[in-house]
């Protein structure tokens, strides 16, 4: 018999392999970052749908209300979820800061070389009348 928790927890489960896999086939969602979603779904889905496996769940982390353990699960994958994309962001902060020293350093010498052009153009003409 499933209570009300656990029937919300099965129906956000469903909803958000639903939601993730519509955005990765619309490619608004990359795969790699799809896959904590995936198995956050599936796992709130199992646990929804097997009392035995969130009783014992339950009871091994403390937990006296197992339906309450699925917020718990969901949390941790959030967690986990956030966590994954500060490492992405701390990389690609990292990657962006580099490509800007690049391009400055690009400028600096593109506008170093047009010195030079600008300082050869007479000294070529004066070459090219003898």
């Amino acid at each position: 018999m499933l209570d009300r928790a656990m029937i919300f927890g099965l129906i956000a489960g469903i909803g958000a392999l639903l939601f993730v896999l519509e955005l990765v086939r619309r490619r608004k969602l990359k795969e790699e970052y799809s896959l904590l979603w995936l198995a956050t779904a599936v796992v709130l889905i199992i646990l929804s749908v097997s009392r035995p496996l969130l009783d014992t769940l339950a009871s091994l982390v403390g937990i006296f209300y197992p339906p309450s353990a699925l917020f718990l699960v969901a949390m941790i994958f959030v967690l986990f979820i956030l966590l994954h994309f500060s490492t992405v962001i701390t990389r690609l902060t990292q990657e962006n800061k580099e490509n800007a020293q690049q391009l400055a350093l690009l400028k600096w010498q593109l506008e170093q070389i047009k010195k030079d052009l600008a300082a050869r153009p007479q000294n070529a003409d004066e070459n090219q009348d003898d």
